[in-house]
């Protein structure tokens, strides 16, 4: 066993003090903000909180709140493509799911349905939409930039791309597992229809139904339609036009003034609220 001196203590102490020091110059350091491996710049310059958290940062793990429709794969067709981010991209948005669609113009997303409700804002370009009521009636109209339109649980409808370039739109839908993918389709559903079924149905000869696609169209290219006062009066038929108002042509609405007990609590504020029939959605735009 060693004896303590005087001499050896205060070496050992000398050495304690030293390392202490270190450690503190360590704890006072900065973090070493370098990334010196491989990198994706525009994306780390896009999520400086994630490359580089803030001092506040509990340093525990949390889901992820956004997911960029540039990561989702786009199903493409003669006529226009489709993207779609759900549930299953971002686990966290369990209510909600986006679809981002481009038609051309004469590009069809053909007439179809689905159990979700329907919001939709325009992006880019012009379309037209028809879709058909619980009563069977039919609703035609052409939406542009910055128009919506509504089409609740059920309802089918579809959507075609116009001159001079078609159209760019948003889908949002009220449930997080929804899929553009598995919904309805007009084609599919007469495709497994017997011949005799369809012509009772239709009250035409079976011929007419011969060459009725025997798989999905979903997007497909085709002409692009004439006016829309043709189309309208030709959908209407026997039963007549659709009293519902699919879509909201947000910019053509009159600016509302908020009160003037609101007006002193947030300043000069105006802007437009709309709120679909029988929607879980509503749009305001502040001014």
């Amino acid at each position: 066993m060693s004896t303590l001196t005087r001499r050896n203590f205060i070496g050992k102490t000398a050495v304690a003090l030293g390392s202490i020091a270190a450690l503190q110059k360590v704890a006072g350091a900065d973090r070493s903000k370098s990334d010196p491996g491989p990198a994706n710049q525009p994306l780390d310059g896009q999520n400086p909180d994630s490359i580089w958290p803030p001092p506040t940062d509990s340093k525990s793990l949390v889901q992820n709140f956004k997911y960029p429709f540039s990561f989702a794969n786009k199903r493409t067709y003669e006529g226009g493509w489709s993207r779609e981010v759900t549930i299953r991209e971002l686990p966290v948005s369990k209510e909600m799911a986006g679809v981002n669609m481009r038609l051309t113009a004469g590009g069809v997303r053909e007439l179809h349905w689905h159990t979700s409700g329907e919001w939709a804002i325009m992006l880019y370009g012009t379309a037209r939409i028809t879709a058909i009521d619980a009563d069977g009636k039919s609703f035609v109209a052409d939406v542009k930039k910055g128009d919506l339109w509504f089409f609740p649980s059920g309802i089918p409808h579809s959507i075609q791309g116009l001159n001079p370039d078609g159209c760019e739109f948003m889908l949002v839908f009220d449930d997080g597992e929804f899929s553009e993918s598995e919904t309805v389709l007009l084609s599919n559903a007469m495709a497994h229809l017997p011949l005799p079924v369809l012509a009772k149905n239709f009250t035409i000869g079976e011929q007419a139904f011969v060459n009725v696609p025997r798989q999905e169209l979903f997007i497909f290219q085709t002409d692009v339609p004439g006016e829309v006062d043709a189309d309208q009066k030709s959908a209407a038929g026997a039963l007549g036009k659709s009293p519902k108002d699919f879509g909201f042509p947000t910019m053509e609405m009159s600016p509302w003034q908020w009160s003037p007990f609101i007006r002193a609590e947030c300043g000069s504020c105006t802007g437009t609220r709309t709120r679909t029939s029988g929607s879980t959605i509503s749009l305001e735009r502040d001014e």
